[in-house]
């Protein structure tokens, strides 16, 4: 792992520029979502059971550690199945699941350098929001889970190409609903009870939602409230039962796949 995410990390540093980009377009987003919630409320102290300036934390905790845990292992892994380069993979003598995590944890590895940690300079300088976890041991707990749980929803994603070779269609979807589902857009218990219901037994909300909620000190969806303890140890369940999903897609396409494109 260390040396693939080595690798990794000088690639990626030859083209910096794309991650600094971010410098510029994270806090112009969050500055616009701080528009939007300071209108919605200007007539209302609190919605959703959040009050403004929790609000205000909740996006900006999901913007600097949506730095920390993106991935394009769906992207990646359905252009080398697209193109036939994924033949070469076969013949090497490590699983590519283990590869391709490799390569992530190299490319955020630069991410936090180059994204997470200006962000969340601006954000503390910039804007005087100072983001301090409740407990900083299960904050990085729960982040590197969300971290894997991220990694392997996206992988199993990308896998679906050894069925359909071109996933645009289906990833461009599946994103929307994925970072919906993972309260990326707006927090989970915003939702009607119903449909928390629904997504407490979803894995999204352990990609972002829980270690967000971690980093605050509570959690609680679809009326449930666990403490910090309890909810990680659900997260890391669900972390061994995603990788066991991988798993099975994994023997279940490699039999199909042809080799199209090479």
């Amino acid at each position: 792992m260390r040396a693939v995410a080595f690798v990794t990390f000088k690639e990626w540093a030859a083209y910096r520029s794309h991650m600094i980009a971010t410098l510029f377009v994270g806090p112009v987003f969050f500055l616009v979502q701080m528009s939007v919630w300071n209108a919605a409320f200007s007539t209302k102290e609190k919605i959703g059971g959040m009050g403004l300036q929790e609000m205000i934390i909740y996006f900006a905790i999901t913007m600097i550690m949506n730095y920390i845990v993106f991935d394009f292992a769906d992207w990646n892994f359905q252009m080398l199945i697209r193109t036939g380069k994924f033949l070469t993979f076969l013949l090497r003598p490590v699983s590519h699941r283990y590869f391709a995590l490799s390569q992530k944890v190299g490319h955020r590895s630069l991410g936090f350098l180059l994204e997470f940690i200006p962000v969340y300079a601006v954000l503390w300088l910039g804007f005087g929001i100072r983001l301090v976890p409740d407990d900083l041991v299960w904050t990085a707990v729960s982040v590197l889970l969300g971290f894997i749980m991220v990694f392997l929803i996206n992988y199993c994603v990308g896998m679906t190409a050894f069925w359909l070779t071109n996933t645009g269609g289906v990833r461009g979807v599946f994103l929307i609903l994925r970072d919906l589902c993972a309260g990326v857009f707006v927090p989970l218990s915003f939702f009607p009870h119903e449909i928390q219901n629904v997504l407490f037994y979803l894995p999204f909300q352990f990609m972002s939602y829980v270690p967000v909620r971690v980093f605050l000190g509570h959690y609680e969806l679809a009326g449930h409230t666990y403490s910090v303890p309890y909810i990680v140890g659900l997260q890391a369940l669900a972390v061994v039962l995603m990788w066991g999903i991988s798993e099975l897609m994994w023997h279940l396409g490699i039999r199909r796949f042809t080799g199209v494109g090479a």
